[in-house]
């Protein structure tokens, strides 16, 4: 089957989306960024490809009818099934990774106790591993390298400790070794896992074996399905390094203002806060960009600032927005400067201000510098459609839709639950347009 796909590479994470030729989405993909980029847009692609298998298994297993109301809890099991197979070879990976760089380097006379703290770090990993991907397990991240990173340092502190070994000997291997596992790409190995994944999931469930030929068979045609790659289309912060020839390049404002207008098609406004820069984008009925502007100077009240406080506050991002919506104060913050954001809170809190108001306040002056990029870029129109990671913040969304009320009036505001992937999506749709509207027929390099 043919495939357009798009491909974003963000400051922070690198986004694809595949549609087929009917211009449904079939999968979505994200990765962390790095350095890397060819590897950042590879692995983003794959995850967006595998993703899109998981839609195919879907479809054809509720087509024939083979699993009679278990469908979702099977396609659950397998994708979690699937996600311990790939885990479990990254993690063979690290573990030789790490003992190769173990061996290049000057211990001293610690070189075989390091060697045996190793052998417990990663013999504790894998004991670890299948609580991971156990139903109802929650994980902080779904990259290898947080999931990876939090279980080996934890790990490595305890072993480091009960041995009288320096822990830094083992922190050092990981930083070393983490780097080069994380920019190899295995999408090669997504059928055998797969296949892998669909003995457990037999195993695991009751009464899958009576019906084992009856779902293999659907699943075996899916997998034996080429996805093709017909043309790809890579845009983002990143997209002057992206391995593609020009004429696969679209800017990050053509992609986020079509992207929006695929998912919303009555969207006239678009506001994009990503890692690194904020968007304000007007379209027209079409999705055609009539005027933007955006801050690509500094990261102040993007993701990146939000990153930088939750470091201060010794929290994961992800907890921000809950912390904010506990207040009870309105405080009001006077800078989004990330250089200058640390120092105001430890005297907010020096202060006696409550770490959830003092929140509050923050998120409400990243917006409000929102609403002032948003006026220049023409105001506010209905409808508004909010994009990016930080729209998956409601500390950050119940500010917007007080200050869009407070200034314009009750307006239609589409917050759509992918909308991370809105720039992945404009590239797929231009990638789609060149082939099925314009008749294109070269590939991207990818």
């Amino acid at each position: 089957m043919r495939c357009f796909i798009g491909i974003d590479l963000g400051s922070t994470t690198t986004k694809a989306v595949v549609i087929d030729e009917q211009h449904n989405v079939l999968g979505r993909g994200i990765t962390n960024s790095r350095s890397n980029y060819d590897t950042a847009a590879a692995v983003a692609k794959n995850e967006a490809l595998l993703n899109g298998r998981f839609h195919l298994f879907r479809q054809a297993l509720a087509g024939s009818g083979a699993l009679n109301g278990s469908l979702d809890t099977f396609i659950g099991q397998l994708e979690r099934d699937f996600r311990a197979e790939q885990y479990l070879e990254q993690l063979d990976d690290l573990e030789a990774t790490c003992r190769r760089n173990h061996e290049k380097t000057n211990f001293g006379d610690a070189k075989p106790a390091v060697r045996e703290a190793l052998d417990g770090v990663f013999a504790q990993l894998r004991r670890e591993a299948p609580g991971l991907f156990a139903p109802g397990a929650r994980r902080k991240s779904d990259f290898f390298r947080d999931i990876a990173g939090s279980q080996y340092l934890a790990a490595g502190e305890a072993i480091a400790k009960a041995m009288g070994l320096r822990y830094d000997f083992l922190l050092n291997l990981f930083d070393r070794s983490i780097i080069e596992v994380e920019n190899r790409v295995y999408g090669d190995s997504m059928r055998r896992h797969l296949l892998a994944a669909l003995e457990r999931s037999f195993a695991a469930l009751p009464g899958m074996q009576t019906r084992r030929a009856a779902v293999e068979a659907p699943i075996k045609g899916v997998l034996d399905t080429v996805m093709e790659e017909t043309y790809v289309v890579g845009t983002g912060y990143g997209r002057a390094r992206l391995p593609f020839g020009k004429e696969h390049i679209r800017s990050e404002i053509l992609c986020h203002g079509l992207g929006a207008h695929v998912m919303y098609p009555g969207t006239a406004t678009v506001l994009d806060i990503g890692g690194q820069d904020t968007k304000a984008i007007q379209v027209d009925p079409a999705g055609i960009v009539e005027s933007f502007q955006m801050n690509d100077r500094c990261a102040a009240g993007c993701g990146r600032y939000l990153g930088y406080i939750a470091d201060e506050m010794n929290m994961g991002l992800h907890e921000l927005g809950p912390l904010a919506m506990r207040s009870t104060k309105t405080i009001r913050i006077n800078s989004t400067c990330t250089v200058f954001a640390g120092a105001e809170l430890r005297d907010r809190l020096a202060l006696g201000d409550k770490r959830e108001d003092i929140m509050a306040g923050l998120h409400r002056a990243i917006i409000l510098r929102a609403m002032s990029i948003l006026a220049r870029s023409g105001g506010i129109r209905n409808e508004f459609t909010f994009t990016g990671g930080v729209a998956k913040n409601e500390a950050a969304v119940k500010a917007l839709v007080e200050l869009v009320e407070e200034n314009y009036g009750r307006l239609t505001l589409n917050i759509n639950p992918d909308s991370i992937y809105t720039g992945a999506l404009g590239g797929a749709t231009f990638a789609w347009r060149a082939v099925v509207e314009e008749g294109k027929t070269a590939e991207a390099r990818t």
